[in-house]
């Protein structure tokens, strides 16, 4: 019987041991998945603070970057990566909420049911042993009342044998005996009674109530193997959830990289770069090696009364006007004239289409005013109307305001557009704005008629400074009107220019001119108007055929 127990007790520890070897181990799957979705995150994070630290800093319009496919194709990398990020989040989501949550939930609904069933399990263990505690000390009394009235019955058989002994005594004996022979049968039936009370129960606990007990945990077990096991398969389930997300990403990623496109970006660069300067003429040939004596007659720009060739300084060339000359310092100007002109005319219509937006902008919160005004007089109760006024009076002045503002970037815009189409019309191709006149000033047309040695000998001097408008000859050919030459060319005047200098003449955009005398270096060329008058020019602003 005590090895039964034993025996018993034995296949308790077991269970209570693999039980909660069990729960251990579905409390590890917890907190591993756990840890699982914190490196998920923090990779996410990670990628993301990535993703942000290589994204353009400005908006895509205002970043001429952005039109080249290169860069697109890079942004696009960079979104798809982020979307990518945000899939780890996903899956680091999914597994907290359906691993994490669910089967720490799960585990402590299993300590609580094995507990239970522990604890069934002791109390019918701990009845049995009641019983058979009771069933023993039946026993042990049957046992002792049996001795007792065997004694008894020698007792009283000795005494009946013993002549000496009165009838008192033998009577005494026998009835004793009979009375220990009675409390031994009680016993005997106690024993018996409680013997086969004993057995019912032991054979209750070791094939109903135990087995009972053990398909329980048996059951529980499994149910806690099977959701582990499930557990385990949401671990993937997540991963693959994600995967036509990811696989999506990474074409995503693949298309971009597809997309790079090295002769539209090319296209590109000359679009956002294009100058529209004049590409520069031939250089002429400046042959200094014979004397050049001319006659006062002869008006040569640049060769003093003296009859020797004036040296010119660096600043009496002409301007550079190719792109790839060394660039100067430009004064930013509103009207963009500082760019070049196809740059100029982009930010002018740039320049124009934000006005315009906010134009509208306005106009638009001046009708929603004007509404609001006119629900608070029709309903006083809504609002005071008069608190209004100074809103509405601040819009009225913002679009008087743009549309000043839109009317004079139209007018400039105007100007660069037609600029730009004149341009494109020329074969020698030349500047789209005027580029700045010839650094040296243009000859006094007044010192033509005074022949005076002095003024001969002034015009020795050294030249004037670059920017000065002091005249740089003094003695030309005699009045135009007086012998006029023979063109030797004709020429158009591509920008307007306004003849403030002595020396100098006017002339207007697309006028047709005569020419005089080509330009000697200094870039002034002598011109001769339709309508009379004769004079120099910028040679840069003018359209030259030689006859």
């Amino acid at each position: 019987m005590q090895e039964r127990r034993r025996e018993t007790e034995d296949q308790f520890e077991v269970l209570e041991r693999h039980t909660q070897w069990g729960l251990d181990l579905l409390d590890r799957y917890v907190k591993f998945v756990k840890e699982r979705t914190e490196v998920e995150q923090a990779y996410a994070k990670q990628l993301r603070s990535l993703v942000k630290k290589y994204l353009p800093k400005r908006p895509a319009k205002d970043d001429p970057e952005s039109k080249f496919s290169q860069q697109q194709s890079f942004v696009q990398i960079l979104q798809e990566v982020n979307d990518f990020a945000g899939q780890r989040e996903l899956v680091a989501e999914n597994l907290s909420v359906q691993v994490c949550l669910e089967l720490a939930k799960y585990s402590q609904e299993m300590k609580q049911e094995r507990k239970m069933h522990f604890q069934e399990g002791r109390r019918a263990q701990q009845q049995l042993e009641s019983g058979f505690k009771q069933l023993e000390n039946s026993k042990r009394k049957f046992e002792r009342d049996c001795r007792e009235a065997e004694k008894a019955a020698q007792t009283a058989e000795r005494l009946d044998q013993d002549i000496n002994a009165t009838k008192a005594d033998v009577e005494k004996a026998k009835q004793q005996a009979h009375l220990r022979s009675h409390m031994a049968e009680e016993s005997k039936n106690e024993y018996a009674a409680q013997l086969q009370r004993f057995n019912r129960d032991q054979a209750h606990f070791y094939f109903s109530q135990m087995p009972q007990i053990f398909d329980k945990l048996q059951d529980m077990d499994e149910r806690r193997a099977t959701h582990l096991g499930a557990g385990y398969g949401l671990l993937s389930e997540a991963e693959l959830q994600v995967v036509p997300i990811i696989a999506k990403c990474l074409e995503g990623m693949k298309v971009a990289a597809e997309a790079v496109d090295a002769k539209k970006d090319s296209q590109v660069l000359i679009e956002l770069h294009k100058s529209g300067f004049a590409r520069p003429g031939d250089v002429e040939f400046e042959d200094f090696s014979q004397p050049m004596n001319r006659a006062p007659s002869d008006s040569s720009l640049g060769t003093p009364s003296d009859g020797r060739p004036e040296l010119r300084g660096p600043s009496r060339s002409r301007a550079k006007r190719w792109p790839f000359g060394k660039k100067n310092k430009t004064v930013v100007t509103e009207d963009f004239s500082h760019l070049p002109p196809e740059q100029q005319r982009k930010r002018l219509q740039q320049q124009l289409e934000e006005r315009n937006r906010e134009l509208q902008k306005e106009i638009d919160q001046r009708e929603a005013l004007k509404k609001m005004k006119d629900v608070y007089e029709k309903t006083p109760q809504m609002g005071d109307p008069a608190s209004l006024e100074p809103r509405i009076t601040e819009t009225l002045n913002n679009i008087e305001r743009l549309k000043s503002e839109v009317q004079k970037y139209e007018a400039w815009l105007a100007e660069a557009e037609s600029r730009v189409l004149s341009n494109r019309g020329d074969t020698l191709g030349r500047h789209t704005r005027p580029p700045d006149p010839p650094a040296s000033a243009p000859p006094d047309s007044s010192s033509h008629n005074n022949g005076s040695q002095d003024n001969k000998e002034s015009s020795e001097e050294p030249p004037a400074e670059e920017g000065q408008d002091a005249p740089i000859y003094t003695e030309f050919d005699e009045d135009f009107e007086e012998e006029p030459a023979s063109p030797i060319g004709r020429c158009v005047a591509i920008y307007h220019f306004e003849g403030s200098s002595e020396g100098t003449i006017s002339m207007a955009e697309g006028e047709d001119l005569s020419l005089m005398e080509e330009d000697k270096g200094d870039g002034w060329t002598r011109v001769r108007r339709k309508q009379g008058g004769e004079g120099y020019v910028p040679t840069s602003y003018l359209r030259v055929t030689l006859n």
